[in-house]
């Protein structure tokens, strides 16, 4: 008995370990085609769905699609409304992985292993990343198998089939699939395990189902969690997924016995029943509500009131009808290096924010903002390339050069912001607390630097000289309080003031707030070169 308890909980570890395991590694391949994975979901809801059907197929975890939408959501790249399509995607391509376990794939889990091994340790670059792919689905189903080994013996036990076999009160268990999904995060492993229960007759339709829709609603516990740390948006989000499902259930519980009814008419395989149970709840439920997501979005807005402004990843201004006339055009790249620098603020500014009071979800926020900050810089850049093929004059020639270079400033103050980031999370990972001197320099600094953005900012939309002027000083005040800061830095160090694991980061956090003033400098210098007829 304790050798199948052990087996048990092996395979429910390695299960969870293959199923976050190759969530992240699709991520990672994921993350370099995000911009067009926001481009196609907001089109509309049907191409959300689509797109959040295909992302949980790839990832293996509704779960981990639902975060990525929330992440995207709360940061701003993608609207509310939109994020609801995608979620009732996820929903239907979670159901992918127990049609598997029907099929059986469990039996074939050691060939995804063992190829999956030979590509990593003998394949380069993409061949190396599918066979971690692939080794990381076997896993997931290998576990399962175990899973199903650890189960076979329970045919041996009167008191177990005489439980499972025999009609049991349906909201007991639509409870166990809750409380058992919402503690492995994960509704795949209860709905599998009822796949190979009934596999081996060990479980009737009649307890399976309640189980499953149980299983639905505790998905969203996730969601939930996420929500704790995210703003209205985010929140909105994970409200949504969790009425989504309940009342999925409502309607499951209240059509109980015509539901199962109805899947015992379909198929006469217990397995393949509840694998048809979980994609019937899911498909039915996202064919019915993507039809009202627009009432359904207003009355969670009601709900959790608020307002989130929603960053466009693609260029607002750009007007291609305009290339023809250089001086309108560039007219257009100006408002586009407007919204590019007020990004920037935004990214320093919750940044900074990350040393006072440190969150992954915020720190999450920086980092898609970037992809918002990479992909203006590129179309800029495109669109001044278009502009140069006409005829310009000198005083257009330099400000078509300054503007490129505008771009590549803005977009490496982006980067900056990302470093601080980064630096703020191991702050907190390593539990480094700066001293209240090294604390109050940093404020005082990062003050200064804001200031510094904020006006160059004011520089990109119209030329002014004395603005330049405060710029360019104010730059050279803020490396000379960066230069004491670090002396006073080696002074605390030295005398045992502050621990270890502080002093690189604090120097990391001064030489990136020093790189965003060269940036705001470097503006300010071009635009004092502009001419005032290139205006």
């Amino acid at each position: 008995m304790i050798h199948h308890i052990f087996l048990f909980l092996a395979g429910l570890a390695l299960f969870l370990l293959g199923m976050l395991k190759l969530s992240e590694q699709m991520q990672r391949v994921f993350s370099s085609r995000i911009r067009e994975y926001i481009r196609f979901s907001v089109r509309q809801p049907f191409y959300g769905l689509v797109m959040g059907l295909v992302t949980t197929i790839l990832f293996q975890s509704s779960s981990a699609t639902t975060l990525l939408t929330m992440g995207l959501v709360s940061a701003g790249l993608v609207s509310f409304y939109h994020s609801l399509g995608i979620i009732l995607g996820a929903d239907i391509g979670t159901t992918l992985t127990i049609q598997l376990v029907v099929w059986k794939v469990t039996d074939i889990s050691p060939l995804f292993l063992f190829g999956g091994i030979i590509l990593h340790f003998l394949g380069k670059d993409r061949l190396k990343v599918i066979g971690e792919a692939l080794l990381y689905f076997g896993t997931i189903f290998y576990g399962l198998s175990l899973i199903g080994d650890a189960a076979a013996p329970l045919k041996e036990s009167p008191a177990f089939t005489r439980y499972f076999l025999s009609t049991q009160n349906p909201l007991t268990g639509l409870l166990i699939g809750l409380v058992f999904t919402g503690i492995v995060q994960a509704s795949a492993i209860p709905i599998s395990m009822l796949v190979m229960l009934g596999m081996q007759g060990l479980i009737s339709l009649d307890n399976a189902v309640p189980i499953v829709i149980g299983a639905n609603i505790g998905t969203t516990a996730t969601a939930i969690i996420g929500s704790v740390a995210s703003n209205v948006n985010g929140r909105r989000t994970a409200l949504a997924h969790l009425i989504f499902k309940c009342a999925g259930a409502l309607v499951c519980m209240a059509l109980l016995h015509p539901f199962i009814a109805v899947l015992k008419t379909i198929s006469s395989s217990i397995a393949q029943q509840v694998a048809l149970c979980h994609f019937l709840f899911n498909f039915v439920m996202a064919g019915i509500f993507i039809f009202f997501l627009t009432p359904f979005s207003n009355v969670i807005r009601r709900i959790l009131p608020g307002e989130h402004a929603v960053i466009p990843v693609w260029p607002e201004y750009l007007d291609t009808k305009r290339l023809a006339e250089p001086r309108e055009a560039l007219l257009c790249v100006r408002s586009e290096l407007e919204r590019q620098i007020a990004l920037a603020q935004r990214m320093l500014r919750e940044s900074l924010e990350l040393f006072i009071t440190y969150r992954k979800n915020r720190q999450q926020n920086v980092t898609y903002m970037e992809l918002v900050m990479d992909n203006l810089q590129t179309e800029i850049t495109t669109y001044l390339w278009g502009i140069s093929c006409g005829s310009l004059s000198q005083p257009l020639t330099k400000k078509l050069f300054a503007f490129s270079s505008f771009a590549y400033e803005i977009e490496r103050m982006g980067d900056r912001s990302v470093n601080l980031g980064e630096l703020a999370e191991q702050k907190s990972r390593r539990k480094a607390h700066f001293t209240p001197a090294a604390n109050e320099e940093l404020r005082d600094i990062g003050t200064l630097v804001l200031e510094n953005l904020a006006d160059t900012a004011r520089l990109v939309e119209k030329k002014d000289l004395a603005l330049i002027r405060i710029v360019v000083e104010r730059e050279r005040r803020i490396d000379v309080k960066i230069q004491n800061a670090i002396a006073n830095h080696l002074e605390r160090f030295y005398r045992k003031f502050c621990v270890a694991e502080a002093g690189p980061i604090y120097v990391d956090v001064l030489v990136n707030l020093e790189r965003i003033s060269d940036h705001c400098r470097v503006i300010a210098r071009l635009t004092n070169e502009l001419e005032e007829d290139g205006q």
